[in-house]
Protein backbone atom coordinates (compact mmCIF):
# COMPACT_ATOMS: atom_id res chain seq x y z
CA UNK A 1 0.00 0.00 0.00
CA UNK A 2 1.32 3.50 -0.98
CA UNK A 3 2.06 5.71 2.08
CA UNK A 4 1.47 9.61 2.87
CA UNK A 5 4.98 10.92 1.62
CA UNK A 6 6.31 8.70 -0.49
CA UNK A 7 7.68 9.98 -3.52
CA UNK A 8 6.95 8.22 -6.98
CA UNK A 9 9.26 8.52 -9.99
CA UNK A 10 8.99 5.90 -13.05
CA UNK A 11 9.92 5.91 -16.88
CA UNK A 12 7.19 6.05 -19.30
CA UNK A 13 8.03 4.06 -22.77
CA UNK A 14 6.53 5.69 -25.76
CA UNK A 15 6.90 5.18 -29.34
CA UNK A 16 7.80 8.77 -30.55
CA UNK A 17 10.35 10.87 -30.93
CA UNK A 18 11.24 11.12 -27.64
CA UNK A 19 12.03 7.51 -26.69
CA UNK A 20 12.22 7.75 -22.45
CA UNK A 21 10.26 10.24 -21.14
CA UNK A 22 10.69 10.17 -16.47
CA UNK A 23 8.59 12.14 -14.98
CA UNK A 24 7.51 12.43 -10.85
CA UNK A 25 4.02 11.97 -9.80
CA UNK A 26 3.39 15.61 -8.87
CA UNK A 27 1.91 16.33 -6.01
CA UNK A 28 -0.85 18.30 -7.01
CA UNK A 29 -3.32 16.47 -9.26
CA UNK A 30 -7.06 17.14 -10.41
CA UNK A 31 -8.99 13.71 -11.01
CA UNK A 32 -12.33 14.65 -13.15
CA UNK A 33 -14.83 11.81 -13.14
CA UNK A 34 -17.23 11.13 -15.57
CA UNK A 35 -20.89 10.95 -14.78
CA UNK A 36 -21.17 7.30 -16.55
CA UNK A 37 -18.73 6.05 -14.55
CA UNK A 38 -20.17 7.16 -11.21
CA UNK A 39 -23.69 6.59 -12.26
CA UNK A 40 -23.64 3.66 -15.18
CA UNK A 41 -26.47 3.32 -18.00
CA UNK A 42 -26.91 0.15 -17.14
CA UNK A 43 -28.09 0.28 -13.28
CA UNK A 44 -31.59 1.32 -12.03
CA UNK A 45 -30.37 3.93 -10.40
CA UNK A 46 -31.18 2.80 -6.67
CA UNK A 47 -29.92 4.00 -3.23
CA UNK A 48 -27.84 0.46 -3.15
CA UNK A 49 -26.56 0.56 -6.52
CA UNK A 50 -25.20 4.09 -5.79
CA UNK A 51 -23.75 3.51 -2.89
CA UNK A 52 -22.04 0.32 -4.33
CA UNK A 53 -20.74 2.44 -7.01
CA UNK A 54 -19.17 5.50 -4.91
CA UNK A 55 -17.46 2.48 -3.01
CA UNK A 56 -15.91 0.89 -6.07
CA UNK A 57 -14.90 4.73 -6.81
CA UNK A 58 -13.31 5.59 -3.67
CA UNK A 59 -11.17 2.49 -4.06
CA UNK A 60 -10.09 3.27 -7.21
CA UNK A 61 -9.31 6.46 -5.98
CA UNK A 62 -7.71 5.28 -2.34
CA UNK A 63 -4.32 4.76 -3.53
CA UNK A 64 -3.92 8.52 -4.63
CA UNK A 65 -5.70 9.93 -1.46
CA UNK A 66 -3.06 7.72 0.16
CA UNK A 67 -0.19 9.83 -1.41
CA UNK A 68 1.35 13.36 0.38
CA UNK A 69 -0.38 15.41 -2.12
CA UNK A 70 -3.22 18.15 -2.94
CA UNK A 71 -5.89 16.06 -4.44
CA UNK A 72 -9.31 17.65 -5.93
CA UNK A 73 -11.67 15.80 -7.41
CA UNK A 74 -14.57 16.75 -9.76
CA UNK A 75 -16.83 14.54 -11.65
CA UNK A 76 -20.10 14.60 -13.88
CA UNK A 77 -23.79 14.27 -13.14
CA UNK A 78 -25.39 13.46 -16.92
CA UNK A 79 -27.51 10.90 -15.81
CA UNK A 80 -28.78 12.11 -12.52
CA UNK A 81 -29.83 14.93 -13.48
CA UNK A 82 -31.16 13.53 -16.00
CA UNK A 83 -33.96 11.90 -13.86
CA UNK A 84 -34.24 14.71 -11.65
CA UNK A 85 -35.81 16.09 -14.81
CA UNK A 86 -37.48 13.03 -15.54
CA UNK A 87 -39.01 12.91 -12.16
CA UNK A 88 -40.48 16.86 -12.78
CA UNK A 89 -41.58 15.42 -15.72
CA UNK A 90 -43.46 12.67 -14.49
CA UNK A 91 -45.17 15.28 -11.47
CA UNK A 92 -45.29 17.94 -13.22
CA UNK A 93 -49.62 18.56 -12.46
CA UNK A 94 -48.82 17.83 -9.03
CA UNK A 95 -45.26 19.38 -7.93
CA UNK A 96 -43.86 22.78 -9.23
CA UNK A 97 -40.62 22.08 -11.27
CA UNK A 98 -37.17 23.19 -10.04
CA UNK A 99 -35.26 25.44 -12.53
CA UNK A 100 -32.22 23.81 -14.29
CA UNK A 101 -29.37 25.45 -11.51
CA UNK A 102 -31.25 24.22 -8.52
CA UNK A 103 -31.68 20.79 -10.32
CA UNK A 104 -27.60 20.86 -11.18
CA UNK A 105 -27.27 21.92 -7.52
CA UNK A 106 -28.95 18.72 -6.44
CA UNK A 107 -27.49 16.39 -8.44
CA UNK A 108 -24.13 17.81 -6.78
CA UNK A 109 -25.21 17.66 -3.45
CA UNK A 110 -26.24 14.34 -3.32
CA UNK A 111 -23.30 12.71 -5.93
CA UNK A 112 -20.41 14.48 -3.47
CA UNK A 113 -22.23 12.93 -0.42
CA UNK A 114 -22.08 10.15 -1.14
CA UNK A 115 -18.47 10.36 -2.42
CA UNK A 116 -17.54 11.84 -0.04
CA UNK A 117 -18.77 9.13 2.89
CA UNK A 118 -17.02 6.05 0.57
CA UNK A 119 -13.74 7.65 0.35
CA UNK A 120 -13.41 8.63 4.11
CA UNK A 121 -14.60 4.89 4.85
CA UNK A 122 -12.23 4.18 2.76
CA UNK A 123 -9.39 5.80 4.26
CA UNK A 124 -10.03 4.68 7.80
CA UNK A 125 -9.80 1.63 6.50
CA UNK A 126 -6.60 1.82 5.35
CA UNK A 127 -6.13 4.24 9.01
CA UNK A 128 -5.71 7.74 7.57
CA UNK A 129 -7.27 10.59 9.68
CA UNK A 130 -7.64 12.42 5.61
CA UNK A 131 -10.62 14.13 5.80
CA UNK A 132 -12.57 14.67 2.29
CA UNK A 133 -14.72 17.45 1.57
CA UNK A 134 -17.61 18.55 -0.72
CA UNK A 135 -17.78 22.39 -1.59
CA UNK A 136 -21.04 23.07 -3.11
CA UNK A 137 -19.57 24.95 -6.55
CA UNK A 138 -21.28 27.86 -8.53
CA UNK A 139 -19.18 28.94 -11.68
CA UNK A 140 -19.92 32.09 -13.54
CA UNK A 141 -20.68 32.10 -17.14
CA UNK A 142 -20.48 34.93 -19.69
CA UNK A 143 -24.41 35.80 -19.71
CA UNK A 144 -23.32 37.34 -23.75
CA UNK A 145 -21.84 33.34 -24.43
CA UNK A 146 -23.38 32.64 -28.32
CA UNK A 147 -24.57 29.05 -26.37
CA UNK A 148 -27.33 30.55 -24.77
CA UNK A 149 -28.14 31.62 -28.02
CA UNK A 150 -28.43 28.16 -30.10
CA UNK A 151 -29.32 25.14 -27.10
CA UNK A 152 -28.17 22.66 -28.51
CA UNK A 153 -26.95 19.92 -25.22
CA UNK A 154 -29.59 17.46 -24.82
CA UNK A 155 -30.08 16.12 -21.55
CA UNK A 156 -32.97 13.73 -19.96
CA UNK A 157 -34.81 11.19 -21.42
CA UNK A 158 -36.33 10.38 -24.94
CA UNK A 159 -39.77 11.66 -25.66
CA UNK A 160 -41.50 10.80 -28.82
CA UNK A 161 -42.92 13.56 -30.59
CA UNK A 162 -46.13 13.66 -29.13
CA UNK A 163 -44.48 13.23 -25.76
CA UNK A 164 -42.28 16.29 -26.32
CA UNK A 165 -44.52 18.84 -27.82
CA UNK A 166 -46.81 18.39 -24.68
CA UNK A 167 -43.92 18.16 -21.87
CA UNK A 168 -42.23 21.49 -23.56
CA UNK A 169 -45.27 23.16 -23.60
CA UNK A 170 -46.34 22.63 -20.00
CA UNK A 171 -42.86 22.91 -18.61
CA UNK A 172 -41.15 25.68 -21.10
CA UNK A 173 -38.36 23.11 -22.28
CA UNK A 174 -36.83 23.22 -26.13
CA UNK A 175 -37.33 20.08 -27.27
CA UNK A 176 -35.02 18.65 -30.38
CA UNK A 177 -34.71 15.60 -31.98
CA UNK A 178 -31.59 13.62 -31.10
CA UNK A 179 -30.26 11.57 -34.19
CA UNK A 180 -33.22 9.73 -34.80
CA UNK A 181 -33.47 8.08 -31.52
CA UNK A 182 -36.16 10.35 -29.73
CA UNK A 183 -36.69 13.79 -28.56
CA UNK A 184 -34.97 15.24 -26.06
CA UNK A 185 -34.77 18.62 -23.93
CA UNK A 186 -32.29 21.01 -25.03
CA UNK A 187 -30.38 23.47 -23.32
CA UNK A 188 -27.41 25.94 -23.37
CA UNK A 189 -23.76 24.69 -22.92
CA UNK A 190 -21.82 27.75 -21.95
CA UNK A 191 -18.17 28.29 -21.24
CA UNK A 192 -17.12 28.37 -17.73
CA UNK A 193 -15.77 31.77 -17.26
CA UNK A 194 -14.96 32.41 -13.37
CA UNK A 195 -15.12 29.31 -10.43
CA UNK A 196 -16.42 31.09 -7.49
CA UNK A 197 -14.83 30.44 -4.49
CA UNK A 198 -11.97 28.76 -6.02
CA UNK A 199 -9.53 30.19 -3.03
CA UNK A 200 -11.31 27.92 -0.36
CA UNK A 201 -10.84 24.63 -2.94
CA UNK A 202 -7.10 25.92 -2.98
CA UNK A 203 -6.77 26.83 1.10
CA UNK A 204 -8.89 23.17 1.42
CA UNK A 205 -6.35 21.10 -0.60
CA UNK A 206 -2.93 22.65 0.41
CA UNK A 207 -4.61 21.56 4.39
CA UNK A 208 -4.55 18.43 2.73
CA UNK A 209 -7.79 17.83 2.72
CA UNK A 210 -9.54 15.93 -0.95
CA UNK A 211 -11.84 18.25 -1.81
CA UNK A 212 -14.60 17.63 -4.05
CA UNK A 213 -15.58 20.55 -6.34
CA UNK A 214 -17.33 21.81 -9.44
CA UNK A 215 -19.40 18.50 -9.97
CA UNK A 216 -21.57 18.34 -12.91
CA UNK A 217 -19.51 21.63 -14.20
CA UNK A 218 -20.68 23.78 -11.77
CA UNK A 219 -23.95 25.54 -11.22
CA UNK A 220 -24.80 27.73 -13.75
CA UNK A 221 -24.46 31.75 -12.66
CA UNK A 222 -24.05 35.06 -14.03
CA UNK A 223 -22.72 38.20 -12.11
CA UNK A 224 -24.06 41.37 -12.44
CA UNK A 225 -22.41 45.00 -11.99
CA UNK A 226 -22.33 44.76 -8.78
CA UNK A 227 -21.50 41.33 -7.95
CA UNK A 228 -24.57 39.75 -7.23
CA UNK A 229 -25.05 36.05 -8.98
CA UNK A 230 -28.22 34.65 -10.44
CA UNK A 231 -28.75 31.24 -11.56
CA UNK A 232 -29.28 30.39 -14.97
CA UNK A 233 -31.12 27.86 -17.39
CA UNK A 234 -27.88 25.76 -18.40
CA UNK A 235 -25.65 23.24 -18.11
CA UNK A 236 -21.69 23.96 -18.38
CA UNK A 237 -19.29 21.14 -19.41
CA UNK A 238 -17.46 19.25 -16.82
CA UNK A 239 -14.50 18.22 -18.04
CA UNK A 240 -14.15 22.00 -19.39
CA UNK A 241 -14.24 23.18 -15.79
CA UNK A 242 -12.54 20.82 -14.56
CA UNK A 243 -9.37 22.03 -16.74
CA UNK A 244 -10.45 25.58 -16.10
CA UNK A 245 -9.70 25.08 -12.02
CA UNK A 246 -7.00 23.54 -12.78
CA UNK A 247 -5.03 26.08 -14.28
CA UNK A 248 -6.42 28.39 -12.37
CA UNK A 249 -4.82 26.40 -9.58
CA UNK A 250 -1.59 25.93 -11.32
CA UNK A 251 -2.00 22.38 -11.38
CA UNK A 252 0.35 20.23 -13.71
CA UNK A 253 -1.62 17.17 -14.03
CA UNK A 254 -4.90 16.51 -15.18
CA UNK A 255 -6.59 12.34 -14.51
CA UNK A 256 -9.68 12.39 -16.54
CA UNK A 257 -10.91 8.83 -15.48
CA UNK A 258 -13.96 7.05 -17.44
CA UNK A 259 -15.66 4.23 -18.85
CA UNK A 260 -12.66 3.26 -21.62
CA UNK A 261 -9.19 2.08 -20.74
CA UNK A 262 -7.89 4.49 -23.62
CA UNK A 263 -8.76 7.16 -26.21
CA UNK A 264 -9.09 5.28 -29.08
CA UNK A 265 -9.36 6.56 -32.99
CA UNK A 266 -11.13 4.65 -35.86
CA UNK A 267 -13.54 3.81 -32.61
CA UNK A 268 -15.84 0.90 -33.01
CA UNK A 269 -14.11 -0.02 -36.55
CA UNK A 270 -12.00 -2.83 -37.52
CA UNK A 271 -8.71 -0.19 -37.87
CA UNK A 272 -9.12 0.64 -34.49
CA UNK A 273 -6.31 1.77 -32.89
CA UNK A 274 -5.92 3.30 -29.00
CA UNK A 275 -3.46 5.97 -28.17
CA UNK A 276 -0.68 6.05 -25.68
CA UNK A 277 1.19 8.80 -25.93
CA UNK A 278 0.32 12.07 -28.50
CA UNK A 279 1.13 15.48 -28.36
CA UNK A 280 -1.32 18.68 -28.40
CA UNK A 281 -0.09 18.98 -32.12
CA UNK A 282 -0.95 15.18 -32.91
CA UNK A 283 -4.15 15.30 -31.21
CA UNK A 284 -5.53 18.26 -33.28
CA UNK A 285 -4.31 16.94 -36.45
CA UNK A 286 -6.37 13.75 -35.17
CA UNK A 287 -9.07 15.51 -34.38
CA UNK A 288 -9.40 17.82 -37.40
CA UNK A 289 -9.55 14.37 -39.27
CA UNK A 290 -12.97 14.22 -37.54
CA UNK A 291 -12.04 11.21 -34.86
CA UNK A 292 -13.24 12.39 -31.68
CA UNK A 293 -17.22 13.04 -32.38
CA UNK A 294 -18.80 15.54 -29.73
CA UNK A 295 -20.86 12.99 -28.56
CA UNK A 296 -18.57 11.10 -27.14
CA UNK A 297 -14.70 11.41 -26.44
CA UNK A 298 -14.82 15.03 -28.21
CA UNK A 299 -15.59 17.31 -24.82
CA UNK A 300 -12.52 15.52 -23.23
CA UNK A 301 -9.98 16.12 -26.38
CA UNK A 302 -11.35 19.44 -25.98
CA UNK A 303 -10.88 20.13 -22.81
CA UNK A 304 -7.29 18.55 -22.12
CA UNK A 305 -6.03 21.21 -24.73
CA UNK A 306 -7.61 23.73 -23.18
CA UNK A 307 -5.58 22.76 -20.06
CA UNK A 308 -2.29 22.43 -22.30
CA UNK A 309 -2.92 25.49 -23.97
CA UNK A 310 -3.19 27.02 -20.05
CA UNK A 311 0.00 26.02 -18.98
CA UNK A 312 -0.86 22.34 -17.76
CA UNK A 313 1.76 19.66 -18.54
CA UNK A 314 -0.01 16.25 -19.04
CA UNK A 315 -3.65 15.08 -19.83
CA UNK A 316 -3.71 11.41 -18.82
CA UNK A 317 -7.08 9.69 -20.20
CA UNK A 318 -7.74 6.43 -18.49
CA UNK A 319 -10.51 4.06 -16.97
CA UNK A 320 -11.71 4.67 -13.69
CA UNK A 321 -10.43 1.53 -12.12
CA UNK A 322 -7.35 2.73 -13.92
CA UNK A 323 -6.50 5.50 -12.18
CA UNK A 324 -2.74 4.60 -10.08
CA UNK A 325 -1.21 2.35 -12.99
CA UNK A 326 -2.13 5.34 -15.29
CA UNK A 327 -0.62 7.68 -13.08
CA UNK A 328 2.92 5.15 -13.03
CA UNK A 329 2.45 5.15 -16.99
CA UNK A 330 1.38 1.73 -17.15
CA UNK A 331 -2.09 2.57 -18.81
CA UNK A 332 -4.48 4.89 -20.29
CA UNK A 333 -4.03 7.88 -22.88
CA UNK A 334 -0.93 10.48 -22.00
CA UNK A 335 -1.00 13.67 -23.85
CA UNK A 336 1.84 16.39 -23.25
CA UNK A 337 2.16 19.73 -24.62
CA UNK A 338 4.11 20.06 -27.64
CA UNK A 339 7.65 21.02 -25.82
CA UNK A 340 7.35 17.56 -23.78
Amino acid sequence: MLQPGLSLQFELKVECDVMTIPFDIPSRILVAIGGNATHPEDIEGTSREQKVIAASTAAALLPLALLDNELIITHGNGPVVGKILMRQALTRGTIAPMPLDICVAHSQGGIAYLLVQAMENALREADSSRHVACLLTQVEVDEDDPAFSDPSKPIGAFYDAEEAERIGAELGWLMKEDAGRGWRHVVPSPKPKHVCDISLVQVLARRGTVVIAGGGGGIPVIRGPKGARKGVQAVIDKDLTSAHMANVLGIEMMLVLTAVPKVAIHFGMPEQRELDFVTMREVRALQAEGHFPPGSMGPKIDAALRFLEGGGERVIIAQLDEAMPALRGETGTHIVADDR
